[in-house]
């Protein structure tokens, strides 16, 4: 029978209702990811176990009072997040993941990488001037990439935000639709929108994009421009041509970025038509200034049901649908 143990761990004076949670709503989410029994006891907290799992909690709860002692303040879903970084590299840094790498915007919003593939999808962005997000719903791929682009435009990295979609539904055929050219892809577009609302205020968005400081764009509409010192986000590229993805590639200007995202597994074009994610996928890996971030289950940061179900239709459809 595995050996038991019990270690009391010393947490800092200040911001220990965060790292605990509601009803140490935290602390039980810690406790399922770590296969150990905690307990508090005024500044000290206990943890009970099999020796390897205490000794594995230790380093975790050790890491996360240091976070806090630096000022770090947990919100919903950090602490389980914590947990499952050091579960897949028992050597990382989290100071490097909730601190350094954290993207700041307006003060409104902290973002930061909640998987490994996310920091290096961050990191990513960073470092290259063309970055494609590429895996399933719920990885951050979209809300991500707007952060960065955020960051960027509020440290006046860039002069603008242009995002683009394509609208399939409509077949890029929009003139029928009521409203002006944003009005008109602006269902197409709600997934960038909730994203940017959530980092900015509604009055300082609606003035930027009056402003034309962020821009809505169809991708049928970028035919001709060229985008210079611009931070360019193509969502749900699964659904562009290969003649609309190279259309766009070919916009980038000078002090530009790209970000390109999408998910091969839920392609909308019609029957006979390939998409322009996955040829894309496939002629630019390699080149130099471009990175291809690949996302699976494990970087699902919803509920933990979406992983799940990710999962269980990967299992279903293996080898049935293209995989780039």
């Amino acid at each position: 029978m595995p050996a038991t143990t019990a270690r009391r761990i010393q947490m800092p004076d200040e911001g220990i209702e965060t790292l605990y949670g509601p009803f140490d709503e935290h602390l039980r989410s810690l406790e399922r990811a770590l296969n150990v029994r905690l307990k508090t006891q005024g500044h000290e907290l206990i943890v009970e176990g099999e020796t390897d799992d205490v000794g594995r909690a230790e380093r975790v709860v050790d890491q996360l009072a240091r976070l806090l002692t630096a000022g770090y303040r947990f919100g919903r879903g950090d602490v389980k997040t914590a947990a499952q970084l050091l579960t897949q590299n028992p050597n990382i840094e989290l100071q490097e993941y909730f601190l350094r790498s954290t993207a700041r915007s307006a003060g409104r919003k902290q973002v930061a990488p909640k998987s490994v593939m996310q920091r290096e999808y961050l990191e990513a962005i960073e470092a290259h001037d063309v970055v494609f997000g590429v895996g399933p719903a719920g990885t951050g791929k979209t809300y991500l990439a707007m952060a960065q682009a955020v960051a960027y435009l509020l440290a006046k990295r860039v002069n603008r935000i242009v995002m683009a979609r394509p609208a399939v539904e409509a077949g890029e055929k929009l003139g029928f639709l009521p409203g002006d050219l944003a009005e008109k892809v602006n269902p197409y577009l709600r997934p960038l929108y909730d994203a940017l609302h959530d980092m900015l205020d509604a009055e300082r968005v609606e003035r930027l994009l009056e402003r034309g400081v962020i821009e809505v764009a169809p991708i049928a509409f970028m035919r001709g421009r060229t985008l210079n010192d611009a931070f360019v986000i193509l969502d749900e590229a699964q659904n562009t041509t290969s003649e609309q993805m190279k259309m766009f590639l070919t916009r980038l200007g000078f002090g530009s970025k790209a970000v390109i995202t999408g998910d091969v597994t839920q392609i909308d074009l019609p029957a006979g038509r390939g998409s322009g994610l996955i040829d894309a996928l496939r002629i630019v890996d390699g080149v130099e200034g471009v990175s291809i971030i690949r996302f699976d289950d494990k970087d699902v940061v919803r509920h933990p049901l979406v992983q799940r179900i990710v999962k269980a239709y990967d299992a279903y459809t293996a080898g049935t649908k293209p995989h780039a």
